[in-house]
Order: structure tokens, then sequence, then C-alpha cells
């Protein structure tokens, strides 16, 4: 079965949005479909998108598992944001949570090693 992910994060400050997202991301979007929605591709057919829903703001989860978590966390620190929240499961899952200034969490997740 082939697995395509869309998910969203709706922002009331669009424009901040695409500035702190691509920090985060370390790109500018992949393609803007409108005015107020940009997409990022993480990987083929895994994308994140930002699309200006005041009335939905601030409500957003997402964790995105990645291979090397250290080398994308000390990336993201070079572009100026530091996580919210660090944890470590009982099994070893790591898991690095940053939130964006209107409280959507966006975390990435390393396996153990």
């Amino acid at each position: 079965m082939a697995v395509n992910l869309f998910a969203g994060i709706p922002v009331s400050d669009y424009a901040a949005a695409l500035d702190w997202y691509e920090r985060l991301l370390g790109a500018p979007p992949s393609f803007f479909p409108h005015d107020t929605e940009a997409v990022w591709e993480l990987a083929e057919a895994r994308s994140v998108y930002v699309v200006r829903r005041p009335e939905h703001a601030g409500h957003a989860m997402h964790t995105v598992i990645v291979d090397d978590l250290d080398t994308l966390v000390d990336e993201i620190a070079r572009r100026g944001l530091e996580p919210a929240k660090r944890e470590t499961y009982s099994n070893g899952v790591r898991k690095i949570t940053y939130a964006d200034p209107e409280g959507n969490e966006i975390g990435f997740g390393g396996l153990p090693r």
C-alpha cells in the first residue's frame, strides 16, 4: 500500500509562520497552492503545509521520524530555533518538540540506535 501524507498547520499570522517554518525546515516552501498556503515536501509524497486559518491556529501536533535526530537539531539551532521540549521514552525513542509562535507543535523523533 502506498502512503502519502499532507499534514496541515493552521496559523493566524501567515507571514510570520512562513519565516519560522523556513528556519525550522531549512528551506523555502516547495510550492504555494494559493496566497495563504505554503507547502514543504519533506520526502516524496510526504508534505507539511502552513495555511492561514485563524479560527484553528495553534492546535497542530505532528511528529516526523528522522534518521539523524542529533544532526537535525544542531542544524535547526544554527538557524536560531531551540526546542520547547526534549523527551526520551522507555523504549529508547527520542523526541524533540518545537513550538511555533502560535502554539503548534512540530516534533522530530529518533529511533534507538
